[in-house]
């Protein structure tokens, strides 16, 4: 506490930018100026401990029930293992803080956190891309839906999601931070660090606008929902357009609600990354909750594959 104190005094809680080894943690402002934090203790302990349980339980539905191996589910599968460790690469350390009322995180700590949400949050939208491919073949192209969508091209899919996005995430990892060690953000981000000084930013940036914009992820989820939107409308029979649509309502909701609060979260227009905490709350751990939900119950396979293990679990006791 005495250097954080040390922080607090002089110029504006910034250390000189000629000696940054003296650096060894940083101070979190997100909610610094915000009323009642035992009540955030607890809405934050509800919220991980659902998405913890939802995420989990997803999984081992999936794994138990021989319906739902399916390439859709794989994935789905997967996606809810990165939602559980998005959450909790924020979660505890925002947990810890708010118990202890008090808001620093060392240097290894902060490298960590942004290294894990990072890796997590890219091999998401990989997956996103591959359940929209899913999606779409069906619809637009089901003859060929059996060869394109094989154990073995999902494997590769799904492998290929953990490694490049690994890959990705240490380009944010390996910064220089001098001068200010006050992030403006409720956890280690990308877009608050690319604020301080003395920081080599330039290959963060790119990287960070292109993951976003211009990533061949991006535009596989876009053609592939506008192909599926499009083959439905031109389906005759009604039953079947509401069938395909009900078939893929949960997948883009998801997909509204997460590349919605992405844009609205990183893409400010100002020059200035000033994420805005309930929103950028809301992407990061709220929304890691919501997807079991999303997907499970508007979902009759996922629905029936649920009564049928809970109803195992009660007559084999």
């Amino acid at each position: 506490m005495a250097f954080r104190e040390a922080l607090t005094t002089g110029s504006g809680n910034e250390l000189p930018e000629d000696n940054c080894t003296t650096l060894t943690e940083f101070i979190l402002l997100g909610f610094t100026n915000c009323a009642g934090e035992t009540s955030l203790f607890g809405l934050f302990l509800l919220i991980h401990t659902t998405t913890l349980v939802g995420n989990a339980g997803l999984m081992v539905l999936i794994q138990l029930n021989a319906c739902l191996h399916t390439p859709m589910y794989y994935f789905l599968s997967n996606l809810s293992f990165f939602n559980l460790g998005c959450s909790s690469a924020i979660s505890p350390k925002v947990l810890v803080n708010l118990l202890a009322q008090q808001e620093t995180i060392s240097l290894t700590g902060c490298g960590t956190q942004m290294f894990l949400f990072a890796a997590f949050a890219y091999a998401e939208y990989l997956i996103l891309a591959a359940m929209a491919y899913d999606h779409y073949m069906p619809i637009c192209h089901p003859l060929l839906y059996t060869v394109a969508m094989s154990c073995r091209v999902c494997t590769s899919m799904v492998a290929g999601a953990y490694l490049s996005r690994g890959l990705t995430s240490l380009v944010h990892v390996f910064h220089t931070h001098c001068g200010s060690n006050v992030i403006n953000h409720f956890f280690c981000d990308i877009p608050p660090l690319l604020e301080l000084p003395c920081s080599n930013t330039h290959i963060s940036e790119v990287v960070l606008f292109a993951l976003l914009i211009q990533t061949s992820t991006f535009l596989t989820i876009v053609v592939s929902c506008a192909s599926i939107l499009s083959a439905v409308l031109w389906i005759h029979v009604a039953d079947s357009r509401h069938k395909a649509f009900y078939t893929c309502s949960s997948y883009l909701t998801a997909i509204g609600l997460f590349y919605g609060s992405i844009l609205f979260t990183y893409l400010q227009p100002s020059v200035s990354y000033s994420l805005d905490t309930t929103i950028s709350a809301f992407y990061t751990v709220v929304f890691r909750m919501l997807k079991p939900l999303i997907y499970s119950l508007r979902n009759k396979l996922v629905k029936d594959a649920l009564r049928r293990t809970l109803k195992r679990g009660v007559f084999s006791q």
